[in-house]
C-alpha cells in the first residue's frame, strides 16, 4: 500500500476532505451560537380555520408567550419547532399552532382558537363547533353566547355536533331551536328546545328515522300549542305513527289522544 502512489493520494484527499468538513461544521456551529441568533422575539398571531387572519378573542399573546416560553429550548437555528408548537398547543383555548422562523432571531407563532358551541357532560369540559372536547374557562366561553348542553358516549362528539346542526334546520319552520342534545349509551337521542320542551327522538332505525320524527312533530306542533299553550313539558316521538306528551296536569298517549290534535 505504501508503495502505491495513487492509493496514498486518494487517502490523503479523503482525509483532507474530512478535515474541511469538520472545520466547516465547527465554523457553522460557532456561528449558530452567536448572540445575534438568540431568540428575542416570538410574535403570536391569530388565524381562522380558513386561513384568514383574525384577532385572538380568548388568548392573550403576552400570557400565552409567558406560558410557553419555559418549554422552548435553543436559538434561531436549534429550536425544535415541533416542540414549540406542542408548547403552544398545550395552552387553554389553543386548537392548533403553527411555527415558522423569521431571520435572524424571531419565531412567528400562528394560533387557531377553539370556538365553543356548548358544554359536554357534567365535568365542565367544553365542546367546540368542530366537535372537539377542550378545557378552558367556562365563564370566558359564556361571554360570546349562551352555551348549549351536550352529552354522549366517548367518541360521539362529532356525530352529536353534526346532528345538532341538522336539528337547527329541522325545527326552524316552527321557530324552535335546540339548546341541548344528548345521546344515551344505547344511542337514543333526546333534544331540549329553547321553549323548555324536551323531545325524545329515540334510536336511529334508518338514516331518515330522526328526520321523519321531527317532521311529524313540526306538523302537529301548531295544533298542540293552540290547545296547551306553554304547558307542554316533553314529547315522546318514538311511536311509529303518533306521539305521547306530558304537560302540566295532563298526559296524552299516542294511542288514544293523538287524533284530538291532528
Amino acid at each position: 500500500m505504501w508503495h502505491d502512489v495513487k492509493m496514498l493520494n486518494a487517502a490523503a484527499n479523503a482525509l483532507f476532505g474530512l478535515l474541511v468538513l469538520a472545520l466547516l461544521a465547527a465554523g457553522l456551529w460557532w456561528i449558530a451560537q452567536r448572540p445575534m441568533f438568540t431568540l428575542k422575539v416570538i410574535r403570536v398571531e391569530g388565524v381562522e380555520a380558513s386561513g384568514a387572519a383574525t384577532p385572538l378573542r380568548h388568548i392573550d399573546p403576552s400570557t400565552v408567550r409567558a406560558t410557553a416560553l419555559p418549554r422552548i429550548r435553543g436559538n434561531f437555528f436549534t429550536a425544535d419547532l415541533d416542540a414549540v408548537r406542542s408548547a403552544f398547543e398545550a395552552v387553554p383555548w389553543v386548537r392548533k399552532a403553527s411555527v415558522r422562523r423569521e431571520w435572524p432571531n424571531r419565531l412567528i407563532v400562528t394560533l387557531e382558537e377553539h370556538m365553543p358551541l356548548g358544554t359536554w357532560g357534567d365535568d365542565g369540559r367544553l365542546l367546540s363547533v368542530k366537535g372537539e372536547i377542550f378545557t378552558a374557562n367556562l365563564a370566558e366561553a359564556e361571554e360570546d353566547a349562551e352555551l348549549a348542553e351536550f352529552g354522549g358516549p366517548d367518541g360521539s362528539e362529532k356525530e352529536v355536533v353534526a346532528r345538532f346542526q341538522e336539528l337547527r334546520q329541522w325545527f326552524a319552520p316552527v321557530s324552535l331551536a335546540p339548546e341541548g342534545l344528548h345521546l344515551s349509551g344505547r344511542y337514543a337521542w333526546s333534544v331540549r328546545l329553547n321553549n323548555g320542551m324536551t323531545i325524545e327522538l329515540g334510536r336511529e332505525q334508518s338514516r331518515t328515522t330522526l328526520r321523519e320524527r321531527v317532521d311529524r312533530f313540526v306538523k302537529v306542533y301548531p295544533r298542540l300549542l293552540t290547545l296547551l299553550q306553554d304547558r307542554i313539558e316533553s314529547v315522546d316521538m318514538r311511536y311509529p305513527n303518533g306521539l305521547a306528551l306530558k304537560a302540566s296536569g295532563l298526559t296524552l298517549s299516542a294511542d288514544k289522544e293523538l287524533k284530538r290534535v291532528k
